[in-house]
C-alpha cells in the first residue's frame, strides 16, 4: 500500500490548517485573491485525495501549482505529488524576456530559408570547424549550457549555409561536423531543461547525419534521441531507438557501440530489469580499450574518468539500488577532476540522493553541499532536477534537524532557478 502524503499534511499544519476541509476553503480564498478569479476552487474532496495514497493524487493544474506555492511556500514535487515527465516549475519556465528570446532565435538557426549566394568552399573549413568542437566540450563542462548556446548554435547556423554552396567531399564533410553540431545544441537544450528544443535539434541531428551517409554519425544521432527519451522517462522508447542504432553492430565503430549499449541500459533500469543494465555496461566494458577511432564528436567514453561506472551508478540510483549505488559514486568521484564542474555537480547530487535511498540523511547532506554550489554556479537544470529528486528521497526526515540542514542548504538554489 502506498504511503499518505505526509509531506502536504505538514505543511498543511504548519500554515494553521487543522482540517483538510478548512484547508480547502482556505486554498480557494487565496487563489481568488491571488489569480483574481472568483471561480477558482479546490473542493475538499480533492484535498483528500491529495492526502490520501500516491496513486490517487494525481497532479494540480499548473495555477492550483501556482497558489499551492504561494500559500505554502513549496511547489507540488516537494508537497508530496509525483512529479509528471517534462514538468518544469513556472518560476523556471518564465526566464526574463531577453533570454528568451535568445532561445527562440537559436532555435530558428536551423531553419534559414534559403537558397544563398554562391560562394567558394575550402575543404579546410571542415578542419577548423571539428577544432572548435573539442573547445567547447570542455567549455560546456566550465560553464553549463545557457552561456553556450548561442555560440555553437551560430557556428551551425554557418556551416548550414556552406553546405548549401559546397560540392561532393567537401559538402560530406561539412554535414558531418554539422551534425555534430547540431547534437551539441541539443545536449546544450537538454541540460538547460528545455526538452522541446532538445529533440528538435536531436531530430536535426538525425536529418544532417543521413544527409552525410555516415552510418557511425546515424546511429550516434540515434543515441542523441534516446538520450531525450531517458530525460521523459521513456524506457521503452529508450530501447526502440538504442536497439535500431545496434542493428548492425558489427558495422559501427566501437564508440558508437558503447555510446548505444549504455544508453539501452538507462532503457532497460527504467523498465526495472538490473540484469539487462549490467550485462550491457559489462559488454561496453570490454569495448573500452578498442576506442581509436579520430573522430571529433561523441568522446565522452574518452574523456569522462570511469564513464561506464556512472552510467551504472545513475541506473542503480534509478533502479532504487541506494546502497550499490552509493558505493559506486564513490569510487567514481574520486577520479572525477575538478575541471568538470557540471558533471560533477550531477553525480554528487545523485550520490546524495543514493545515501538518502540507503537511510544515511547525514552523509546525503555532506554530499550535497557541494552539488548546491555547483548547481547555483551553473544553473544547470538537470542538477537542479537531480536536487529535486534528492529532496524527494530526503522526505521521511523533512521534519528533522538534517532536513531543515538540507532546506537551508538548497535555498540559495531554489531562490536563483
Amino acid at each position: 500500500m502506498s504511503p499518505r502524503n505526509d509531506a502536504l499534511r505538514a505543511a498543511r499544519l504548519r500554515v494553521g490548517w487543522r482540517t483538510m476541509e478548512q484547508a480547502a476553503a482556505a486554498l480557494s480564498a487565496h487563489g481568488q485573491a491571488l489569480l483574481d478569479n472568483a471561480h477558482f476552487t479546490v473542493a475538499p474532496r480533492t484535498w483528500r485525495r491529495w492526502e490520501g495514497r500516491q496513486e490517487q493524487r494525481g497532479w494540480p493544474p499548473e495555477e492550483t501549482a501556482q497558489v499551492l506555492h504561494d500559500t505554502l511556500g513549496r511547489w507540488p514535487e516537494d508537497l508530496g505529488f509525483t512529479v509528471p515527465a517534462g514538468w518544469i516549475r513556472p518560476e523556471r519556465q518564465h526566464e526574463d524576456q531577453v533570454e528568451r528570446r535568445t532561445f527562440i532565435s537559436v532555435t530558428a538557426a536551423a531553419l534559414v530559408a534559403g537558397p544563398v549566394a554562391p560562394q567558394h568552399v575550402d575543404p579546410a573549413l571542415i578542419d577548423y570547424f571539428q577544432s572548435q568542437l573539442e573547445g567547447h566540450y570542455r567549455a560546456d563542462m566550465f560553464l553549463g549550457p545557457h552561456d553556450l548556446i548561442g555560440t555553437v548554435s551560430e557556428q551551425y547556423r554557418l556551416i548550414d549555409k556552406l553546405v548549401r554552396s559546397a560540392k561532393g567531399e567537401t559538402r560530406r564533410g561539412l554535414l558531418r561536423v554539422g551534425a555534430a553540431y547540431a547534437a551539441l545544441v541539443g545536449w546544450l537544450y537538454q541540460d538547460a531543461g528545455d526538452l522541446g528544443a532538445a529533440s528538435f535539434w536531436r531530430g536535426v541531428t538525425q536529418e544532417i547525419a543521413v544527409r552525410s551517409r555516415d552510418p557511425h554519425l546515424i546511429g550516434y544521432s540515434l543515441v542523441n534521441q534516446a538520450q531525450v527519451r531517458t530525460d521523459l522517462g521513456d524506457g521503452y522508447g529508450v530501447i526502440d531507438l538504442c536497439e535500431a542504432a545496434l542493428e548492425d553492430a558489427d558495422a559501427l565503430v566501437p564508440k558508437v557501440r558503447i555510446m548505444a549499449m549504455q544508453q539501452r541500459a538507462h532503457g532497460a533500469s527504467l523498465t526495472g530489469d538490473r540484469t539487462t543494465v549490467d550485462q550491457l555496461i559489462d559488454t561496453a566494458s570490454g569495448l573500452i580499450h578498442r576506442v581509436d577511432d579520430d573522430l571529433p564528436w561523441g568522446n565522452a567514453c574518452r574523456r569522462t574518468p570511469g564513464y561506464l561506472e556512472v552510467q551504472r551508478a545513475t541506473c542503480y540510483g534509478r533502479l532504487g539500488l541506494g546502497r550499490e549505488a552509493d558505493q559506486l559514486w564513490t569510487q567514481v568521484l574520486a577520479a572525477v577532476p575538478s575541471t568538470a564542474r557540471r558533471d560533477r555537480g550531477v553525480y554528487l547530487a545523485r550520490h546524495a540522493t543514493a545515501a538518502a535511498v540507503s537511510r544515511e540523511p547525514d552523509h546525503a547532506v555532506e554530499i550535497a553541499r557541494e552539488a548546491a554550489t555547483i548547481a547555483a554556479e551553473t544553473r544547470s537544470v538537470r542538477m537542479l532536477r537531480e536536487l529535486g529528486t534528492l529532496e524527494r528521497a530526503m522526505r521521511p526526515w523533512h521534519d528533522a534537524p538534517v532536513g531543515r540542514d538540507l532546506a537551508e542548504i538548497l535555498a540559495p538554489v531554489n531562490e536563483g532557478s
